[in-house]
């Protein structure tokens, strides 16, 4: 297999006719030995009768239909563990990803390159969402200490290597980007043009990015806890020279001692010790997850394709 695609399906079932068609003229162009793997993470819209559809008139098609759903990255992981080309193309499906550019990642990366990754020349989103998605991307790089480009996306190419990689990393929260630029191998960005939706509205709330931007920091990088210590230690030393203040107004004013500023620091404290607490909570609540050793997704139904995915758990 020269060319495996790998597309998780969530709230654009409108979209999948077209992005078949257009993905089938092009990487028929580009080789006759390629593959299309169509992970449905329990698209609402009823997007797996869809491919069924797609996968009796193609047997270029491969349709993976999962258990639940178990998030975009988990459904991308599953179509990575059940790849098979030697270059392994990874996109959305609301076509804001052009198969058209397709061509121009692989071009690249037989320059030498490991990996090639579409960056966004404008974004077309919400303001709100770019100027949230900038935001979490500066905590991210501050948190782990490597600067991160959020312009790029998940729209890339890799090598079999880099994939057989990235599918021995188990962890329940990574970030697909994120971590294929961890693993260092030899990598380039090409700016693609990024199109509004085909259809649907996205699948990704305020609230789930939130959560998912919590995950990714505390699941790759201890920077919270540090700046937990630290806080502490200011506040500790804050507090000593506060106290060494009040003693010498009281025996040199004699002032009578207030409760407001006694509750105050009973206040103060007492939310930064539930603060710190939490942050703790989630680092273990992360453990909890990785020590169950659950699989990332489970496959109820798969169509075509020979390939049967070895067990990485």
């Amino acid at each position: 297999m020269d060319i495996s695609v790998v597309v998780p399906v969530y709230g654009c079932k409108a979209a999948l006719p077209e992005l078949h068609n257009r993905l089938t003229a092009v990487l028929r162009d580009m080789t006759s030995d390629y593959e299309i793997i169509l992970v449905n993470d329990a698209c609402p819209q009823g997007s797996w009768a869809v491919i069924e559809e797609i996968c009796r008139q193609d047997p270029h098609v491969v349709g993976l239909e999962l258990s639940r759903n178990f998030g975009q990255l988990q459904a991308t992981a599953a179509g990575l563990d059940y790849s098979t080309g030697d270059w392994v193309v990874v996109m959305d499906c609301d076509l804001q990803d052009r198969p058209e550019e397709i061509p121009r990642l692989y071009s690249k990366a037989q320059e030498g390159y490991d990996v090639v990754f579409a960056r966004r020349k404008e974004r077309k989103d919400s303001k709100l969402k770019v100027f949230v998605s900038e935001c979490f991307y500066k905590v991210y790089s501050f948190a782990t200490g490597q600067p991160y480009d959020g312009s790029l996306c998940n729209f890339s190419i890799s090598n079999r290597n880099v994939i057989n990689h990235y599918c021995k990393m188990r962890e329940w929260h990574r970030g697909f980007v994120m971590y294929i630029q961890w693993m260092g191998f030899r990598e380039a960005v090409l700016d693609v043009e990024h199109q509004e939706r085909f259809a649907g509205e996205s699948g990704y709330n305020f609230k789930k990015r939130m959560r998912m931007a919590v995950d990714l920091l505390t699941s790759q990088s201890d920077k919270l806890l540090q700046l937990t210590i630290k806080a502490g230690l200011a506040i500790s030393a804050i507090s000593a020279l506060a106290i060494l203040i009040l003693l010498l107004q009281f025996f040199t004013v004699h002032m009578q001692p207030g409760w407001t500023s006694i509750i105050a620091a009973v206040f103060l404290m007492g939310g930064l010790t539930i603060a710190s607490v939490g942050i703790v909570g989630i680092y273990v609540g992360n453990i909890f997850m990785e020590v169950k050793h659950r699989p990332l997704y489970i496959v109820r139904q798969k169509l075509n394709g020979n390939k049967e995915r070895m067990d990485k758990q």
